[in-house]
């Protein structure tokens, strides 16, 4: 069993996860999904920081199901003009996984 680190077990819950992320296992997901080409916690890359993805969606309940289904199926012209491309190999539980991570990434 992963052990969380004290930052993910003390996250509050802004994704309406009922369970604590664990942070090294999302990580590590988005290392092995190419998510860190384009994106990282804290500064633009090619897409957005996580932590502006969290702030923008921090008061939209259905936050994690609308960035499960970008993740999935890719986006275009939320952050910009260049699109978000699908990631349709990945599971729909590890997509989640992702998806809940984001929202705990703070600035």
């Amino acid at each position: 069993m992963r052990t969380l680190s004290l930052l993910t077990a003390g996250l509050l819950f802004a994704s309406g996860a009922a369970h604590a992320v664990d942070e090294a296992a999302a990580i590590e997901l988005a290392k092995n999904n190419g998510c860190l080409s384009c994106h990282s916690a804290k500064e633009k890359i090619v897409g957005p920081a996580y932590s502006s993805v969290a702030e923008k969606y921090k008061d939209d309940k259905d936050a994690v199901a609308s960035l499960v289904q970008s993740i999935q199926n890719g986006s275009k012209g939320k952050w910009g003009r260049i699109p978000m491309p699908a990631h349709p190999s990945m599971t729909p539980a590890d997509i989640k996984t992702l998806a809940e991570w984001v929202m705990t990434v703070k600035p």
